[in-house]
């Protein structure tokens, strides 16, 4: 009974602030790596061709392929996943970097997410219900990191905000 009771007063006394703090700085970091590897794989003639399945058939991104070469469409994203870390990283120093970091975030994971829906194969009936296929697997991660993004996000508004007050 004592050991539970000293668990609880530690935790009472315990800044939940600072392990938000801890945690959105993970999150951040692990923004940062992922869009990095990913940006700079885009530049790569395999990951144009690997990703040509998932933009085509998006109803949001698919007119690309009708003005750019299959390159040219991978070297944009990645030009806009890079640029999207370089604001996450300006974020620690700069609310307003990180609050623009964090809407672009919003935005490529909401694009990935749609592809959930898009891409066939992505989502596949097994017995009769809903399942994952192999694209899907690979997409239902950028749920998270859509919640992350606005997680992001929202935490550079309250820095924004509370500046000016």
């Amino acid at each position: 009974m004592a050991t539970s009771a000293a668990t609880v007063q530690s935790v009472r006394s315990y800044n939940p602030e600072r392990l938000l703090s801890i945690g959105l700085q993970v999150i951040r970091a692990g923004f940062v790596l992922c869009l990095l590897f990913i940006g700079l794989a885009k530049f790569t003639p395999e990951e144009a061709k690997g990703i040509q399945p998932l933009v085509s058939n998006s109803p949001f991104m698919g007119w690309m392929y009708s003005v750019w070469s299959l390159q040219a469409v991978s070297n944009i994203i990645g030009t806009v996943e890079l640029a999207t870390a370089a604001l996450l990283i300006a974020g620690i120093w700069s609310a307003r970097a990180s609050l623009w970091g964090g809407v672009a975030c919003i935005a490529t994971f909401l694009a990935t997410v749609s592809f959930l829906f898009s891409t066939p194969g992505a989502t596949i009936w097994s017995s009769g219900f809903p399942a994952l296929g192999g694209a899907g697997q690979f997409l239902v991660k950028d749920v998270v990191l859509l919640g992350g993004s606005i997680a992001i996000a929202a935490e550079a508004l309250q820095r924004i905000q509370t500046s000016r007050d």
